[in-house]
């Protein structure tokens, strides 16, 4: 074995430490993830997330979907090479930073905390081409080297799919729990029985599937209109065995929200009434 090789075996050493020693500060790892795209994962893995730092929980939210990263700006989360003058005092709290080799996660409240490869680009704009061994890399610098000190949740977003991103936190975070995010459609619930079956392949336990954009809230009459199918959802999470933690219809409302940077649950009582339910059994299941 020559020196490069002795120097890689102890950083990869080194990094298991401190991955350790973070995830010994952290209660329950949330991981949420979809079979396909643009099923509303990372707006679920915001107000879930948010919705725990409101009930008084140390929260923090890992955006590990490194080529879409959509995070911050649902957060109003700066890309700090986007601002005029670096980052100081207040502002410091509300950007990511660094520091000694150390991440310091932006800070949304007092008790949400959040770190995503786009608050570290030039731009929102810029693309991240990346093969598997850059992205692995990334996602295990955010456990080893941000400073997210003690928490009671982490919830991470997770792009969509099966590949490197959910299967490195399935590795690294051998307790995680799954949080699968489904539409009604049938194209939807043919993919999240691969998710299903991809966490019992890998070991990583199923808190329960979500079904979203269930139907219309309208919010004129303030009722649900069945713009497409609805309970599908449910119907795949009893013929695979997985708990059932409920379904959210289309909200103008949340629209809005993500554009603004706010959690749907903030602007919204009715999108915060149908969230407590789901969060409330994520605590159970969890706890």
């Amino acid at each position: 074995m020559n020196r490069a090789q002795e120097d890689r075996i102890a950083q990869k050493e080194k990094q298991d430490r401190q991955i350790k020693d973070s995830l010994a500060k952290i209660g329950h790892t949330i991981l949420v993830m979809s079979g396909k795209g643009g099923v509303g994962k990372s707006s679920i893995a915001v107000n879930i997330a948010a919705a725990l730092a409101e009930e008084g929980f140390r929260v923090g939210l890992m955006d590990v979907d490194i080529h879409g990263p959509s995070i911050p700006q649902m957060l109003g989360i700066p890309v700090v090479q986007e601002m005029e003058t670096p980052p100081d005092g207040e502002d410091a709290e509300k950007a990511v930073t660094f520091h000694d080799n150390r991440i310091f996660p932006a800070h949304y409240s007092d008790k949400l905390s959040v770190v995503s490869i786009e608050c570290m680009l030039e731009s929102r704009d810029t693309a991240v081409i990346w093969r598997g061994p850059l992205k692995i890399g990334v996602i295990r610098q955010f456990f080893s080297e941000v400073e997210w000190g003690e928490l009671d949740y982490l919830v991470i977003d997770s792009p969509p799919g099966t590949g490197d991103e959910p299967l490195t936190v399935a590795q690294t975070v051998p307790d995680a729990s799954a949080l699968i995010v489904t539409t009604p459609q049938r194209v939807s619930l043919r993919d999240v029985r691969k998710s299903i079956n991809f966490c019992r392949q890998v070991n990583l336990n199923i808190s329960g599937l979500v079904e979203n954009l269930s139907g219309f809230y309208c919010p004129g009459c303030n009722k649900q209109i069945d713009l497409f199918k609805t309970g599908g959802g449910e119907q795949t999470a009893r013929e695979m065995n997985v708990p059932f933690l409920g379904s959210l219809p289309i909200f103008p409302a949340m629209v809005e929200a993500c554009d603004e940077g706010v959690p749907g649950i903030s602007k919204s009582k009715t999108i915060k009434e149908s969230f407590a339910p789901i969060v409330e059994k994520i605590r159970e299941k969890m706890e």
